[in-house]
């Protein structure tokens, strides 16, 4: 994979980032590492202009994109990693440190089309638990423990700053063997769109509510792993199980 491979196919998501300057720094990080790509899901309009700490990140800002959701903002990537300090959160992701994560990552950007996007939360509460369902897994910053005090937390400008060096200096590729094009975020929202209509007409979702919110089936589909190519097989699957149900119910209604 070639420096270039990397800095154009990581994406920068901010989501519900409200300090100006957190948003510059962000961006001046990005500046300095090469990465290029940001984008801003908020309810508000964010005012780039009050960016102060993004010297020489101008560019950066300029080509920034809003979205209104965090499905529209990584509906394009194939690999959605959320950032999270942990604390006392109870996780329903599989979570790696930063330095198992960096690799993780160089191993998805090898693949045909990849692209990754990086989530980082609200600067008080972090990523949201719907938020987080959008995720493939967890990464997380290693930080020493100190007694009597909350679990450590890093300002949003730093932990990117963090984050995108790791990047930037992972020192090894992994061999590309067997690795197939992953599924776009997008894909997988139109799989699990069919996903929940079947569960639907199955009346799975009448007899199982607990297990049938947006996020825990999207948790389920994520965790399958699929590539570009599965998808459309596994819309085929459902469809016919769509035509089958539908069917027999018409036939039914007949009798």
């Amino acid at each position: 994979m070639s420096p270039e491979q990397l800095l154009d196919g990581v994406v920068v998501v901010l989501v519900r980032a409200r300090n100006p300057g957190n948003i510059g720094a962000v961006a001046r990080a990005m500046h300095d590492f090469g990465f290029r790509h940001l984008r801003i899901v908020n309810d508000y309009a964010v005012p780039f202009e009050e960016a102060r700490a993004a010297v020489d990140a101008a560019g950066v800002l300029a080509s920034a994109k809003s979205f209104a959701s965090v499905a529209e903002a990584v509906a394009d990537c194939t690999l959605v990693v959320g950032t999270t300090a942990v604390g006392e959160r109870a996780l329903e992701h599989p979570l790696h440190a930063l330095p198992e994560a960096s690799s993780l990552i160089h191993e998805e950007l090898a693949s045909e089309n990849a692209r990754v996007a990086l989530l980082f939360g609200s600067e008080k509460t972090g990523l949201s638990n719907e938020e987080l369902s959008h995720c493939h897994w967890l990464l997380t910053i290693p930080m020493h423990e100190h007694e009597d005090l909350r679990h450590p937390s890093m300002n949003l400008g730093q932990a990117a700053a963090v984050c995108l060096y790791e990047l930037v200096r992972w020192p090894g590729e992994q061999a590309a063997l067997g690795i197939r094009e992953a599924a776009s975020a997008g894909e997988v929202e139109r799989l699990l769109a069919l996903f929940r209509q079947t569960l639907e007409s199955t009346g799975y979702m009448r007899r199982h509510p607990a297990n049938c919110s947006e996020a825990d089936l999207r948790r389920l589909v994520l965790r399958m792993g699929l590539s570009a190519a599965d998808v459309p097989i596994w819309m085929g699957v459902l469809r016919q199980i769509l035509w089958k149900i539908e069917g027999e119910s018409e036939a039914n209604q007949r009798e």
